[in-house]
């Protein structure tokens, strides 16, 4: 199985030490969960933590996150949990969750998943909730923020740290965790949705990446995946540049939020619309619905006005000039 003449499998000990890195950094007696759907990816996660856990001597569960999405989810979810078990994790809880409409699909399915693990982290004590997102998750992400024209921070993809959250596989190529799997034993549930072209990620995965690779050559995914961590770095420090600026460009009254045209103007647009973006999010605008485009039109009430009236943002937001100032909320006019 995972051992071939004496000799550990390549793509099992490739999980283990990506997963030994990861949790190498936390203390002692720390409690940590994986995300696991019992899909190839987080079945190796799982089986690589079971493994390298004790022997830092950490505590090491698994949560399966049953989305009620298909009509054999429970029984899916509850095979899931055996397989964990059998790894040795403890504790392992399926948490069945009802998935809402905002956001499409699969944002509705990422956000139920996410405050079920964040949910099961407090119930638990635990400081980390592992999951298995890979190297070809990072390019899928990074391809689909370039076709929303989302901006940097779109295509920076996903970190490996993020809050809670851990990510051991975004170095590894999703070839890797399905070797480890086959090495291991291990019997991995296959998604049907990860084949349903009606969802753009798989359109991504089966159709477009095929055709980059076959039209750039391989490394493609590699490529990406490298991308996403130099944009990430940039994104971080220019992030902070806003954060330092909105110190004094921004203050809160009552309802609305008020950004200083004057201060904001001198500055360069990658910071200034930063600004703006997070001015909007405090005002009342969900992230998912604001566009770089709203941000551009609130843009121009700082760097071309011309006397324009508001601007309507998401949720019910407006956005005006007014007195030396743009004036973020609800009701607000120049």
């Amino acid at each position: 199985m995972e051992h071939r003449r004496g000799k550990l499998h390549p793509a099992v000990a490739r999980t283990r030490e990506a997963v030994r890195s990861t949790l190498s950094e936390l203390p002692q007696g720390t409690t940590v969960l994986v995300a696991c759907s019992g899909g190839t990816d987080s079945l190796a996660l799982a089986a690589a933590t079971a493994f390298e856990a004790p022997k830092l001597k950490l505590r090491s569960g698994a949560i399966i996150v049953d989305h009620g999405l298909q009509a054999d989810s429970t029984q899916t979810a509850e095979i899931a949990a055996e397989q964990c078990r059998s790894l040795g994790l403890d504790p392992v809880q399926v948490r069945a969750v009802e998935v809402g409409n905002e956001g499409g699909p699969e944002g509705a399915a990422r956000a139920a998943r996410y405050d079920a693990l964040r949910d099961a982290a407090d119930e638990f004590g635990a400081d980390v909730v592992l999951v298995a997102h890979t190297r070809d998750d990072q390019a899928e992400t990074v391809l689909l923020g370039l076709a929303r024209g989302s901006g940097a921070r779109s295509l920076a993809g996903m970190a490996a740290v993020a809050g809670l959250l851990r990510r051991p596989f975004l170095e590894l190529p999703r070839a890797t965790t399905a070797a480890a799997c086959v090495a291991s034993g291990l019997r991995p549930w296959h998604d049907p949705h990860n084949d349903d072209p009606q969802f753009m990620r798989v359109r991504v995965r089966h159709e477009v990446l095929p055709v980059l690779e076959e039209a750039l050559g391989p490394g493609v995914l590699e490529a990406l995946a490298r991308t996403a961590g130099l944009l990430r770095a940039d994104a971080d420090a220019l992030d902070m540049l806003a954060a330092d600026l909105a110190e004094t460009a921004v203050r809160r009254a009552d309802n609305e939020v008020h950004c200083d045209v004057a201060t904001l103007a001198v500055e360069p647009d990658a910071v200034r619309t930063r600004v703006l973006r997070q001015a909007a999010l405090e005002a009342g605008c969900r992230a998912t619905d604001l566009t770089a485009g709203h941000i551009a039109a609130v843009d121009t009430l700082v760097t071309a006005w011309r006397g324009q009236r508001w601007i309507d943002l998401p949720q019910g937001v407006r956005a005006a000039r007014r007195g030396g100032f743009i004036v973020l909320g609800p009701d607000v006019t120049g």
